[in-house]
C-alpha cells in the first residue's frame, strides 16, 4: 500500500521553512490561522481579477506572513512583479487597502484588542519557471485553451530546463482530453529523489477547471541537495 506525504511538510526544519511565522496562545490560534487564509485569498483574488497577463500566469510563487505585536508583514514572491509595481501610485498600495478592507478594518487589523498595521512587500524571484506554482498556472492556462496535455507538459519541462533545475516530475489527473474515464498521466525529466529529506524539493498541487471537468496538476521540482 502506497503511503504518501506532502514533500514540503516532510522537509520542514531541514530544507523547507514555514510560510507563516508568528506565535499565538492556544485559544487564539484558530483566529490567526483564519486571518492568514483571508490575507492569502484576498491577494490571490485581487491578482486574478486585475493582473493576469496574456499567458494566463499570475506569477505568485508564494506568500509569506510574519506577525509582530503591532505589524503584519506580508512578503509576496512573484515571477512578474511589474504587474503590481506599475501605475501611479503603484497597484500594490491598492492591494494593501483591499486586504485591509477584507479584514474589516481599513485603518489597521484588530486582533485580540491590538490595532495592527499591514505592510505588503513585493519580491521578484530570479527564475520564475523554476517555481512549481508558476509552472502549474502555465500548464492550467494551456489546458484551458485545449492544448494537448502532452504538449503542455513537454513545454513546461522545457521552461524548467532554462531555470537550471536538477529534475522535474509533472502529473495530471482527471478526465484528460474529455475522455469518459478519469486517469493519471505523468512524466519525469532528470532526478526527483522524493525519499531523501536532504534533497530540496519544491512541490505544488493545483486545480484547474476545464470544459470537461476538474483536472488536478501536481509538480515536483528537484532544486539541489543529495
Amino acid at each position: 500500500m502506497g503511503q504518501k506525504i506532502n514533500p514540503l511538510g516532510f522537509r520542514l526544519g531541514t530544507t523547507q521553512d514555514h510560510h507563516s511565522v508568528w506565535f499565538a496562545q492556544p485559544k487564539n490560534y484558530s483566529e490567526g490561522l483564519q486571518e492568514d487564509k483571508k490575507i492569502r485569498d484576498s491577494i490571490k483574488n485581487y491578482v486574478q481579477k486585475n493582473m493576469k497577463i496574456a499567458s494566463g500566469v499570475e506569477g505568485i510563487a508564494r506568500i509569506e506572513i510574519q506577525k509582530k505585536i503591532d505589524l503584519i508583514q506580508v512578503l509576496i514572491y512573484m515571477g512578474f512583479p511589474k504587474l503590481l509595481m506599475e501605475g501611479r501610485p503603484p497597484r500594490v498600495n491598492e492591494l494593501q487597502m483591499n486586504v485591509q478592507k477584507e479584514l474589516n478594518d481599513i485603518n489597521g487589523i484588530k486582533l485580540n484588542g491590538i490595532n495592527k498595521k499591514l505592510n505588503i512587500t513585493i519580491t521578484k524571484i530570479a527564475k520564475p519557471y523554476g517555481n512549481p506554482n508558476i509552472l502549474a498556472e502555465f500548464i492550467a492556462g494551456q489546458l484551458k485553451n485545449r492544448v494537448s496535455f502532452r504538449k503542455a507538459m513537454k513545454k513546461a519541462i522545457e521552461l524548467t530546463e532554462q531555470a537550471d533545475t536538477k529534475g522535474i516530475q509533472v502529473q495530471i489527473s482527471g478526465r484528460i482530453d474529455g475522455k469518459e474515464i478519469a486517469r493519471v498521466e505523468w512524466t519525469r525529466e532528470g532526478r526527483v529523489p522524493l525519499q531523501t529529506i536532504r534533497a530540496k524539493i519544491d512541490y505544488c498541487s493545483y486545480t484547474v477547471r476545464t470544459i470537461y471537468g476538474v483536472l488536478g496538476i501536481k509538480i515536483w521540482i528537484f532544486l539541489n541537495g543529495e
